[in-house]
């Protein structure tokens, strides 16, 4: 059974993009109400909150890109970054650790959260 991880960087890029889509969706969709000024508005800032969100959201994963630590992937041999204990390469989606305390056991996102203690 293969399972498909995926890098959080990514992962929150992703959400970003559709925010962005979602926003210009929801203006478009105003436009069909030019008859309905309430309606039509409310879409119009509706659309720009969310476009307003993804840049915050793009932003904040600018500054968290700059905390990740730069590797190399051991599978496909590309640059990468690992955000946390545990990640996935953004090419080949390989899990990774930089935690020595965890190489060699299955690979868990619940081993970032600070609640998680590991057993030797």
């Amino acid at each position: 059974m293969s399972l498909k991880y995926s890098n959080k960087i990514n992962r929150i890029r992703t959400f970003a993009l559709v925010l962005v889509f979602a926003g210009i969706l929801i203006m478009y969709v105003g436009i069909f109400f030019r008859d309905y000024t309430f309606v039509m508005v409310t879409t119009m800032i509706l659309g720009l909150l969310a476009v307003i969100a993804s840049t915050v959201v793009y932003f904040f994963i600018g500054l968290l890109s700059t905390r990740a630590v730069p590797i190399v992937c051991p599978n496909c041999e590309k640059a990468t970054k690992v955000l946390g204990r545990v990640d996935a390469c953004m090419h080949c989606d390989q899990p990774l650790t930089m935690d020595k305390s965890l190489e060699g056991k299955e690979f868990d996102e619940s081993y970032n959260s600070p609640k998680t203690t590991t057993k030797a």
